[in-house]
Formats: C-alpha cells, sequence, structure tokens
C-alpha cells in the first residue's frame, strides 16, 4: 500500500508540474491552475503517507499493545494532567484576545483555526482528570517537569 501511495503521489506531483506549464490568464489556464493545486496537494499528502506510515502490527503484536494499554488505562491521573490543560487553555486565550486586538477578528478566526488542536488536547486533558473515578489531586513539580506525563 505505502508503494501504491509513494508512486499515485509522484505521478500526481508530475500532473501538477505538467499542469504548470498551461497556466495563462484565460479560462483553460484557470482550470489547469486548479488541477496544479489540487494535484500538488493530493500528491503531495501520498508521498508523505508512503513514506512515513506505519506498516501494521503483526496479531501478536496487537495484542501485546492492546494489553499494555489497559495497563495504562488503569493509572491515576494526577493533577499535572489538569494544570497542563488548564495552562493550554489559558494560553491559548491570551493568544486569540492578543490576535484579535492587534489584528481583528478575521486574524482571531484564523489563529483559532490554527489553535485548535491545541485547545482540544487541553480540554480533553482537562475532562479526562476531571471525569476519572479515582483522582490524585497532588501536583508533582518534578514530575512535570520531566516530561514523563503519561
Amino acid at each position: 500500500m505505502r508503494w501504491l501511495s509513494l508512486g499515485a503521489g509522484v505521478a500526481l506531483v508530475a500532473i501538477a508540474f505538467a499542469a504548470a506549464t498551461r497556466v495563462a490568464d484565460t479560462r483553460e489556464g484557470l482550470i489547469s491552475e486548479v488541477i496544479t493545486l489540487l494535484a500538488g496537494l493530493v500528491g503531495i499528502s501520498l508521498i508523505l503517507y508512503g513514506l512515513f506510515a506505519n506498516t501494521r502490527p503483526s496479531a501478536a503484536a496487537a495484542h501485546a499493545a492492546r494489553s499494555t494499554t489497559t495497563e495504562k488505562q488503569r493509572t491515576v491521573p494526577t493533577a499535572n494532567a489538569l494544570v497542563i490543560g488548564g495552562g493550554g487553555i489559558v494560553l491559548s486565550a491570551v493568544l486569540l484576545a492578543g490576535l484579535a486586538i492587534s489584528g481583528g477578528v478575521l486574524w482571531a478566526g484564523l489563529g483559532l483555526i490554527l489553535l485548535l488542536p491545541m485547545v482540544a488536547g487541553s480540554t480533553y486533558l482537562c475532562v479526562r482528570f476531571l471525569r476519572s473515578p479515582e483522582r490524585d489531586w497532588t501536583i508533582d513539580l518534578r514530575r512535570l517537569m520531566s516530561r514523563k506525563e503519561p
């Protein structure tokens, strides 16, 4: 599958380069420009997928991964997750307020789109901690600074 993705990606990038030679200020040129942009986008995406996608693990490795996942899920979350999640939400709010003040509503909207994964991750950390049946309300600064938080 990876080789097929690489081949299709290279072919689409070649089509994009060929269509780029036809770009002009006419109707056909605009169609060529759209083909160039879309073929280049999909081609680069397929090339990246082909290069960096992991192969599927064997059945034994998948079973071992599932058993370690269930062991990790049984750990009691500490308040470190709440601190990191809350800090991410506050940081994104400060950044969006700065964009809204200096750049306007449109720039704040673009910033919100760019910061959406960070906001979602921070919210997930907070909700996971608050919905956990068992919580450890201690904040371990050594563990927080060592970046070994699961």
